[in-house]
């Protein structure tokens, strides 16, 4: 079992001599929070619990200009301990903390009502009610009260016996197999190099793992573990640690980078949330305005962008855009927090709907479609993870994850997704996005178009791709209604510029099984279409044909042919192309052509002179043949590309000895 705890509350209210007090260990370890008396940075310590594990417990700055760092430390937390002083009440940063808590999701804590030896009884029952009626409407509502004084040590050992208590009744979080730590503190120690800490929000991870800085994509490798100053070979999801890694210096890493293995977070600068604006904003969040945006440990610009108003009032939530200057990386179901930049303080918070959204464009005739399934994504994601109804099982758990997959991959749209975007956008592990893709398959809703690189499309996509395909060919064969197929290079242009090779293939393969498209020669072409000359078309075509094959070994020159049947060269081009995709005629340069019955006795002859000549050069040719130097040129040179015969200064050779 791996269970962090967080302190949150105002300055001054005791939160971290509390935590020294508790465990023996000082979190202020700068020079600058001992002189003041203030903590600045995240502080960390642990405690033994009964049943031998080690909580962890992340200390938070109670300054209202250091807010940033407390909504970093309390990205990992699983349940909160709300520190109010019983001498002041409740103050402005216990209000914006405890709000922080609830917009992360965290829904366990209790509150510690400290310096209780600074007020008499009266005071304590007054200040008591003061915290319920403050607490009413919150995750910590029904939660209990325990004073506490670290000077008497009055409460203390109360306290204690809570918090593990608590620790043990927790369940461990659900977590999927795609590890992530969000990186809060990055220092190069003596004879290790580059250390960082964070809390393991997901998955595991070994000694000696591959691993990546997202969202640079900087590789780097795990030198050795520590959890609470003990080295360890493996770290699991809710445990806080310190990673020695080998690959990357201190300046390459910062606080709001994440470790994660390679190829299993995807950067994008925009994101699709459903966020809540706080009852107690100030102000309706308007459109486009730019915030401070806290996810993880990292904090950025964000400018909001919603889709159906002009603005989100308080008390009010609403599916929205948000678009970033930087990088992110995400996976659906993360928290998010933003705070306004004039007042600084909380106003909103969010649930990560898709860290890959789809293109959202006003004259998209699929934008009403897109914005259903985004709507929708919530609950299946709720349903599946089981946070409808906190941790209980999910019904028919294959039905729901196929359900999510469904609307996940039709928001992929075309371009499909392999199993790292689709844990990414669904936050399933291995074996659930297993059953729910075989499910959907199984169903003729989604296939598998890379087995390799297990990468998958769902049908409507992909019947729309071969929609677009014929519609191509049947383009194609409208332009140039002579020519009998087509090249797949030639099919496949626009339609398929962008997508994965393997996924045209299958399209195409599709298409030939399903007898839709029908392969002629080297070409495609539709299952419908023949070639029908006009009847100009069909007698010029057999008088060319008829002047050629009369002509035998040295044929006419096209341009005459044509000025004889006052046909242009325009004209004339589809139905010799044809011609020569028959079979009937061969080009050998521009403007001339052999019958092909003439050319083939020609290069027998040739080949009975390589029977006994081991080259051939103009004067041999015009032995065999006795024509012309215009065509013997030609006709060499004809050899020589369509590689019968290899040119060696002015000799030819036999390619086939």
């Amino acid at each position: 079992m791996s269970i962090i705890l967080g302190t949150a509350g105002h300055i001054d209210h005791g939160k971290t001599s509390l935590v020294r007090a508790l465990t023996g260990i000082d979190c202020d370890r700068l020079e600058e929070e001992k002189r003041r008396g203030i903590t600045i940075e995240l502080g960390f310590a642990w405690a033994d619990l009964p049943n031998g594990e080690r909580l962890g417990i992340v200390d938070v700055p109670g300054h209202e200009r250091f807010v940033k760092n407390m909504v970093a430390g309390a990205a990992g937390v699983d349940f909160v301990m709300l520190v109010i002083a019983a001498d002041e009440g409740v103050m402005p940063q216990t209000r914006e903390h405890l709000e922080i808590c609830s917009l992360l999701g965290i829904s366990q804590g209790f509150v510690a009502l400290t310096k209780t030896d600074m007020v008499d009884a009266e005071w304590m029952e007054l200040v008591s009610e003061d915290v319920r009626q403050f607490l009413k409407g919150s995750f910590l509502e029904d939660a209990p009260l325990l004073p506490v004084s670290t000077l008497t040590g009055q409460g203390l050992d109360a306290l204690r016996q809570h918090i593990f208590q608590m620790a043990s009744s927790l369940r461990p979080r659900r977590s999927s197999t795609v590890f992530r730590l969000p990186v809060d503190r990055v220092f190069s120690m003596k004879g290790h190099g580059t250390v960082v800490t964070g809390t393991v929000i997901a998955g595991t991870v070994e000694s000696g793992t591959e691993l990546c800085c997202m969202p640079s994509g900087r590789p780097c490798r795990v030198r050795g573990l520590q959890r609470h100053s003990e080295t360890v070979q493996v770290l699991e999801a809710g445990q806080r640690c310190a990673v020695n890694i080998q690959g990357l210096d201190v300046a390459d890493v910062e606080r709001g980078h994440v470790l994660a293995r390679p190829g299993e977070l995807f950067a994008s600068r925009r994101w699709l949330l459903r966020l809540s604006c706080l009852p107690s904003a100030p102000r309706a969040l308007r459109q486009r305005v730019e915030m401070h945006f806290h996810h993880g440990t990292r904090e950025c610009l964000a400018r909001l962008h919603l889709r159906d108003r002009d603005r989100l009032a308080p008390g009010e939530s609403a599916l929205v855009e948000l678009r970033f200057q930087e990088d992110m990386v995400g996976v659906i179901g993360d928290h998010c927090v933003l705070r306004s930049c004039v007042p600084l303080r909380t106003v909103a918070g969010g649930l990560l709907i898709s860290p890959l959204p789809p293109e959202l464009r006003r004259k998209d005739p699929l934008l009403p479609r897109k914005l259903e399934l985004l709507h929708g994504l919530e609950s299946l994601y709720r349903q599946c993870t089981g946070l409808t109804s906190a941790h209980t099982p999910v019904q028919n758990a294959p039905a729901s994850y196929a359900a999510l997959l469904d609307a996940v991959l039709e928001l992929c749209g075309q371009d499909g997704a392999n199993e790292a975007l689709l844990r990414v956008l669904t936050d399933l592990g291995l074996s659930a996005l297993d059953s729910g893709l075989k499910l959907l398959a199984s169903r003729g809703q989604a296939l598998c178009f890379d087995k390799e690189g297990r990468c998958w499309i769902s049908r409507a996509a992909f019947d729309a791709l071969q929609e677009a395909c014929l519609g191509r060919a049947a383009e194609m064969h409208a332009r140039d209604p002579l020519k009998p197929a087509f090249s797949r290079n030639a099919l496949t242009a626009g339609w398929a510029r962008t997508l994965p090779a393997k996924l045209t293939h299958k399209v195409l393969e599709q298409l030939l099984k399903t007898g839709r498209l029908v392969q002629e020669g080297d070409g495609l072409r539709l299952a419908g279409h023949t070639v029908v000359l006009a009847a100009d078309q069909a007698g010029f075509r057999q008088k060319v044909l008829t002047a050629h094959k009369e002509a035998g070994l040295a044929p006419p020159n096209v341009k005459d042919v044509l000025e004889a049947l006052g046909v242009s060269a325009r004209e004339a081009a589809p139905v010799l192309r044809l011609l020569c995709e028959e079979g009937e005629l061969v080009k050998i340069r521009e403007g001339l052509y052999y019958h092909a019955a003439a050319l083939e006795d020609i290069l027998e002859q040739v080949r009975q002179w390589f029977g006994s000549n081991d080259n051939l050069d103009v004067g041999g040719l015009k032995q065999i043949l006795g024509l012309s130097r215009k065509y013997l040129i030609a006709l060499l040179e004809y050899m020589d590309n369509a590689q019968i015969t290899v040119r060696v200064g002015d000799q030819r050779r036999y390619r086939g000895r």
